[in-house]
C-alpha cells in the first residue's frame, strides 16, 4: 500500500497531526512549534525539511512524499493539543460519579423485580393514591396557569392575600391552639391564633365571594386585632406584661363545651352569610355615607377600652372582682363587654350591608352571653350578696339599653 505524507504549515493556526498505517492503527496529536518531520518506518530513512514562517499568505509551502509504509502530516500548534485516549468500551466513570445516578448504580432488573414482589395490597392502595392526588395536582396547577380567565381577573389581592398563605395560617392557627389547649402556646403563638380566626371571618368570605379583596373587609380586619387585644394590652398597662396572673379557677366561667362550640360556629356561619348577602365590594358606596360606620367603630373601642378597664380596676389580678363595678359603660348596661363585641360584629354587617345576616349572628350572641351572664351574675350574687342584687335593681339591662 502506498503511502502519501503531506507536509503543511500554516501561519494562522499551526497543529501536528500524524496518521501511521501499519498492521496496527494508530492515531496521536503531538505537539510541533518549528519543523516537520517525515519518516519512513520500514527502512529506517529520514526526510527532513525545517520550515520557517510565512510572511506572505499568498505563499504556501508544499511537500510531498512518498512512502510504501506510513502517512503523517505535522502541523505546528499554539495550544497544548488535547489528550484523547481510545479503547473499546465506553468510559462510564463519569456517569458512575454523578449523584443523581448513583441509586441506580446497583439495580438491577430481578432486583426490581424482587422489590415489586414485597408490595403488600396496602403499599398498592397507598401508593397509588399518592400518585392519584399528585396527578391531580400537578392537573389542577397547570389547568390553573393556562387558564386564561385566572390571569384576565388576578388582582393585587392574590399577591398580597393568596388562598394558600390563608390555608396554611388556619394549620398554622389549629397547631397553636392545640398547644394553648395544654397550657404551651407563648406570645406569638397565641397572637397567630387570634389572627387565623380573624382572618377566615373577614378577609375570606368577601375574597371567596367577591374574587378580590378591597375597602371594609381589611379595616375590620385590624379593627377585629384592636378590640380583642384591649384585655391584654391592660395587663400590659397595670403589671407591665402580657400574661395572667394565678387566681382562684371559679372565677373562670365557661358553659359547656357544645355551648361555646355552637357560638364559634355560628358567629363564622354569620360572617360567611354577610359576605354571601352583601352586594360586591366595589358596589358598595363609599364618602359621607359611612360616616354612621366610623362612629359605630369609635363607639365599639371606646365601650370595650372602658369596660375592661374599669373592670381591672376594680378586680384583682384582672379576674377576681373585689367591688360591684358600677362606672364607666357599668352606669347603663350590666355586662358591657358582650355588648361591645355584639355591637362590633353588628357594625361589620352593617358596613357589607347584610342585615339578614346581622340579625342572625346578634340571635347567636344573645343566646350564648344570656348563659355566660346568667353564670357570672350568680357567682356575684354569692360573693357580693345585697350589693350586686341592688346593682340589678338600678340597672335592669344586661346588653342593650332600652331593649334587653
Amino acid at each position: 500500500m502506498e503511502t502519501t505524507s503531506v507536509l503543511l504549515h500554516s501561519k494562522t493556526i499551526p497543529f501536528s497531526f500524524t496518521i501511521s498505517h501499519n498492521n496496527s492503527r494508530k492515531l496521536s496529536l503531538r505537539h510541533s512549534n518549528k519543523q516537520f518531520q517525515s519518516r519512513l518506518s520500514n527502512n529506517n530513512f529520514l526526510f527532513g525539511q525545517s520550515l520557517k514562517p510565512i510572511k506572505n499568505q499568498a505563499e504556501l509551502p508544499f511537500s510531498l512524499y512518498q512512502s510504501t509504509s506510513s502517512l503523517k502530516i505535522t502541523r505546528t500548534h499554539l495550544l497544548s493539543p488535547p489528550k484523547c485516549s481510545h479503547s473499546g468500551s465506553a468510559s462510564t466513570d463519569g456517569s458512575q460519579n454523578h449523584p443523581f445516578l448513583k441509586p441506580f448504580k446497583n439495580l438491577s432488573l430481578d432486583e426490581l423485580k424482587a422489590t415489586l414482589l414485597q408490595l403488600t395490597p396496602i403499599d398498592i392502595i397507598k401508593w397509588s393514591g399518592i400518585l392519584s392526588i399528585a396527578i391531580a395536582a400537578t392537573k389542577w396547577t397547570v389547568n390553573l396557569v393556562l387558564n386564561p380567565f385566572f390571569w384576565m381577573y388576578f388582582s393585587w389581592t392574590w399577591l398580597f392575600w393568596p388562598w394558600f398563605v390563608a390555608i396554611l395560617l388556619a394549620v398554622y392557627g389549629l397547631y397553636c391552639f392545640y398547644k394553648h389547649s395544654i397550657g404551651e402556646a407563648s406570645i406569638f403563638e397565641q397572637f397567630a391564633i387570634v389572627t387565623s380566626v380573624f382572618t377566615w371571618l373577614t378577609l375570606v368570605p368577601p375574597a371567596h365571594f367577591n374574587g378580590y379583596l378591597q375597602g371594609w373587609p381589611f379595616v375590620f380586619f385590624f379593627v377585629y386585632h384592636y378590640f380583642f387585644f384591649f384585655n391584654v394590652s391592660v395587663r400590659k398597662r397595670l403589671y407591665g406584661d402580657y400574661y395572667a396572673r394565678p387566681h382562684d379557677p371559679k372565677w373562670d366561667l365557661h358553659p359547656p363545651r357544645w355551648s361555646r362550640l355552637l357560638f364559634c360556629v355560628g358567629v363564622m356561619v354569620g360572617h360567611w352569610l354577610a359576605a354571601l348577602e352583601g352586594p360586591e365590594l366595589h358596589l358598595i358606596p363609599g364618602g359621607w355615607s359611612n360616616v354612621g360606620i366610623w362612629i359605630l367603630i369609635l363607639a365599639t373601642l371606646l365601650m370595650q377600652y372602658n369596660s375592661t378597664f374599669y373592670l381591672a380596676k376594680y378586680s384583682e389580678k384582672v379576674v377576681v372582682p373585689i367591688a360591684v363595678v358600677q362606672f364607666g359603660p357599668y352606669r347603663w348596661v350590666r355586662h358591657p363587654i358582650y355588648s361591645s363585641t355584639m355591637l362590633l360584629f353588628a357594625t361589620y354587617f352593617l358596613a357589607l350591608r347584610a342585615p339578614l345576616s346581622l340579625l342572625f349572628v346578634v340571635a347567636v350572641c344573645l343566646m350564648y352571653y344570656a348563659q355566660k351572664a346568667k353564670m357570672e351574675e350568680d357567682l356575684m350574687i354569692e360573693t357580693f350578696g345585697e350589693k350586686y342584687l341592688e346593682y340589678m335593681g338600678k340597672v335592669r339591662y344586661k346588653f342593650i339599653p332600652l331593649v334587653y
